[in-house]
């Protein structure tokens, strides 16, 4: 089944299942994808992804987003000063973070690569947990089997194989859990990613595909990435695709929602496309004015996830200046505690990369520590460097 929807409230035609329609092939075309809240903030709906959110649910949605993207700012300024040594920034791609998050059970795993700042927020993974490895003082700092969220991931694609196995594995010990595979369009063209299809497709896997399409792989476009809508290309390994609008909290919540449902239930894997965009650089040590126009950025800024999910809340006259008022405040307040924090991380001892290497001691690590620390004794001081 592929699922694609019109962007406006007009009349929507859908695709017979699992037979793709040539006049929605063309990849530069303007994308068909699933919405419920429009670039101006107007609540739209769609029969196969009906979504009922209070106004509490709403605010609680705004919040996230705010205070995701004040994390993800300060991390990039103490980048710029030095106090980190690379940032991966999501700045525009936080609906699709915040909205599958908050789609997953608690019981749920996610397996991310290094630009899931928001799902790890969803998570309860603190920030500071995330900045710590960037800053290279710890190798992740957060317990995976405790917030059933993994450890990033640097190598592209990698974790689309183990979020299969997985998920293979905990079909076979019988729960009620689904897994989430996250990585970006770049990585789709990878073999482990197409490779996890395929066990994930003939095993019946419970795993969501969450492809966070921001259009830019490093500085290569989509299109020089593939010849069709990306979430076609679970039809050739046999199970459902969606593309979502990346941008609105709202469809991405209700789309993730029933794809996990449509996991964990014994219907196999689903690929969900957010269709979404990079506003920023792909690292801190990336040029981005160097491959794209900026009048592309600018257009996408008129579709910013907060400000949409803002004036929606404004027109429903379900949150008051006093909400958006205490939600700053509180971003301002995590900004400080984000700064405060990382500036004042103790260096680690640098023998503690031999501690857990093995569950238990082993003579070549032995050998190779004692090593270190005479060659960090024979400096002057005696202190490791």
């Amino acid at each position: 089944m592929n699922v694609t929807v019109k962007s406006t409230s007009r009349a929507r035609k859908k695709a017979a299942p699992g037979v793709p329609d040539p006049a929605r092939a063309g990849v530069g075309a303007e994308p068909e994808l699933v919405q419920l809240l429009t670039p101006e903030g107007e609540r739209v709906e769609h029969p196969e992804f009906p979504l009922t959110v209070t106004p509490e649910e709403l605010r609680s949605l705004y919040r996230d987003l705010v205070l995701v993207r004040r994390f993800d700012a300060e991390a990039t300024s103490l980048q710029r000063q030095g106090e980190l040594g690379l940032w991966a920034s999501l700045l525009g791609q936080e609906a699709a973070q915040v909205g599958s998050g908050r789609a997953m059970r608690a019981g749920d795993y996610a397996f991310p690569t290094y630009r899931e700042h928001g799902v790890a927020w969803c998570r309860d993974v603190d920030p500071l947990n995330l900045l710590g490895m960037f800053r290279g003082v710890n190798n992740g700092g957060w317990d995976p089997n405790e917030k059933n969220f993994h450890l990033y991931t640097i190598v592209i694609g990698a974790q689309t194989l183990h979020a299969t196995g997985y998920a293979m594995g905990i079909a076979k010990d019988g729960a009620d859990d689904a897994v989430i595979a996250y990585f970006g369009d770049g990585a789709s063209s990878q073999g482990d990613v197409n490779e996890a299809f395929t066990f994930a497709s003939v095993y019946n896997s419970p795993v969501v595909f969450f492809c966070q399409n921001n259009q830019w792989a490093i500085s290569e476009p989509t299109a020089v990435q593939t010849r069709i809508p990306l979430y076609r290309r679970a039809s050739g390994f046999g199970f459902p695709g969606v593309r979502v609008d990346g941008n609105d909290v709202l469809a991405v919540l209700a789309v993730t929602r029933w794809a996990l449902d449509h996991a964990r239930t014994g219907q196999g894997p689903v690929l969900v496309e957010a269709f979404t965009y990079r506003m920023g650089a792909h690292t801190t040590s990336d040029d981005p004015t160097r491959y794209r126009q900026s009048e592309e950025t600018e257009s996408w800024k008129a579709k910013d996830p907060i400000l949409r999910l803002k004036a929606h809340l404004e027109k429903e006259g379900l949150a008051d200046e006093a909400f958006f008022a205490a939600v700053e405040a509180e971003s301002e307040t995590l900004g400080l505690r984000v700064r405060e924090g990382v500036r004042s991380m103790p260096d680690p001892d640098p023998t503690l990369i031999f501690d857990h290497v093995y569950s238990e001691p082993h003579p070549l690590v032995d050998e190779e520590r004692a090593e270190y620390e005479a060659y960090a004794a024979s400096f002057e001081g005696g202190e490791h460097h």
